[in-house]
């Protein structure tokens, strides 16, 4: 069970903070079912409510500040999920995008930035759907990692870049 303060990936959300645990006050809802009400970081129009007990969307807490370093650390050692065919390809994003996994986030970035400079040699562009799951691994990635280390989105994603041209990655 979470604590109120505590910084969460909630599904497909991204990075939430719990604001508080209990009934709702809503008509129609059972007030003795305890509930979070989870604010998500990077969009603060929206409240979430979801049950203590809900098994069908994946919560977990954000990485500590050690996890994000070792990640980072790790970003040579992590292979790339290269698919040439595109319908697989874009399944492949999908299966690892639902596993809420970091190192899954960041296997999708490195391939599609290792991607995108093979296409820019050939004076292409990424695809519309390589951008599009490139952006979603980067948002969900960059928003844990700037929690984890206390940054800006923005630095995270200059410091991912820097650590990919350092191993000729990019």
């Amino acid at each position: 069970m979470f604590e109120i303060g505590d910084y969460i990936i909630y599904g497909n959300h991204g990075v939430c903070r719990v604001e508080d645990i209990g009934g709702l006050q809503i008509s129609g809802v059972d007030s003795s079912m305890e509930c979070y009400t989870l604010q998500p970081i990077f969009s603060k129009s929206s409240t979430l409510y979801t049950p203590v007990d809900n098994d069908k969307v994946l919560m977990r807490s954000v990485m500590s500040r050690e996890e994000a370093q070792e990640l980072i650390d790790k970003i040579p050692d992590i292979p790339l999920l290269w698919i040439e065919n595109d319908k697989q390809r874009e399944e492949a994003y999908k299966v690892a995008l639902r596993t809420h996994d970091s190192t899954e986030w960041l296997r999708i970035i490195k391939t599609l930035y290792e991607r995108k400079q093979e296409r820019l040699t050939q004076g292409k562009k990424l695809t519309f759907t390589d951008e599009k799951y490139l952006g979603i691994a980067q948002d969900c990635l960059y928003g844990e990692l700037s929690i984890a280390l206390d940054m800006d989105k923005e630095k995270v994603d200059g410091m991912i870049m820097e650590q990919l041209e350092q191993h000729n990655m990019v």
